[in-house]
């Protein structure tokens, strides 16, 4: 597996990571306690370094899956875990980045991951009541304390991102980035990026897994899966959305590939201090996803991939409207 540095800080990290959050959070049932274990184990033989988990995920299930399965490699592999939501009752009911509550989550993630130092800890969201240069000193007071080691930022923008730096540098900046959701480079996360040497972690690189060609405006999308909520995963934006899909496919199947892999791959040759973290519960599409490092696009790909996409909208926002207001963008 190839490596790539994020930041100025060097946090090396394998070219493509995994995101954990399906495991058992957002899309359904997911996998029970070992097939999740057996999994995150699959893609540290296969090569992945680094693994992305939250509090919020199960709740805090997802953490304990992740350092159960890690456990035996922990000096081999990155962690990544987030604060920054209010959580009662099980359920997701806001923000909240007070200091106190940023240490009582560090303390916890450290337990239920089993670690002693978080290896790169993200606000999830950003929250309006607390300001950022507040939570920026808590984490670096607990990087001087040994229980983190990289300070990170989600769906923030860019003045946040700025703000926050002044007081501790952010190593990494996780935002949703993909073919079809390409706002970070224009809507200046690309610049402060490049500016002040974060590395970008995009999420969702498959657009939820519309880009992959699985799905489309027949895909009967299950109770349990947030995605019933997104605007994108309507019947009618689906089918919109299927010249996307279907450009995926044509250039996929020039390449003796699949638009999994192109999509992973164009990412890749986006900038190099960009990783992405696709999900799966699946052993073979975690293979497929890896196996996009090794596809080099050409300018020529590049060219073609870029002027076929930017000539096709993309139907329906990315959040609904109170979704869209939790994020900093």
């Amino acid at each position: 597996m190839k490596k790539r540095a994020l930041g100025n800080n060097r946090l090396e990290v394998s070219a493509i990571g995994y995101g954990c959050m399906g495991i058992n959070h957002g899309y359904g049932s997911g996998l029970s306690r070992l097939e999740g274990i057996a999994l995150i184990r699959d893609a540290v033989e296969l090569g992945v370094t680094f693994f992305d988990t939250a509090e919020v995920y199960g709740p805090y299930s997802n953490e304990e899956i992740v350092g159960a399965a890690l456990q035996p490699v922990r000096e081999r592999v990155v962690i990544a875990t987030k604060f920054g939501m209010k959580i009662v009752d099980g359920k997701m009911v806001g923000t909240d980045s007070r200091p106190e509550q940023i240490r009582r989550v560090a303390e916890a993630s450290l337990r239920r991951l089993g670690i002693d130092v978080i290896d790169l800890f993200y606000q999830h969201r950003v929250d309006p009541s607390v300001p950022i240069e507040d939570v920026a000193g808590t984490v670096r007071d607990l990087i001087a304390e040994g229980k983190v080691r990289h300070f990170g930022l989600s769906e923030a923008g860019e003045q946040t991102v700025r703000r926050a730096h002044a007081v501790q540098a952010v190593t990494a900046l996780q935002n949703e980035y993909s073919l079809w959701t390409r706002e970070p480079e224009s809507n200046g996360i690309f610049q402060v990026c490049t500016e002040l040497g974060i590395g970008l972690v995009a999420f969702s690189p498959l657009g939820r897994g519309f880009l992959t060609g699985t799905m489309g405006k027949d895909t009967v999308i299950g109770d349990g899966d947030f995605r019933r909520q997104l605007p994108r995963f309507t019947p009618a934006a689906m089918e919109k959305n299927q010249a996307l899909a279907d450009l995926l496919k044509r250039i996929s199947a020039e390449m003796a590939a699949t638009p999994a892999q192109v999509a992973l791959a164009w990412i890749l040759a986006r900038r190099p201090w960009i990783v992405p973290i696709p999900g799966t519960t699946k052993l073979e599409r975690l293979k497929e996803n890896l196996g996009a490092q090794s596809l080099a696009l050409s300018a020529d790909n590049l060219d073609q991939i870029d002027r076929a996409a930017t000539a096709i909208h993309v139907e329906g926002a990315r959040y609904p409207q109170h979704m869209q207001a939790a994020t900093g963008l």
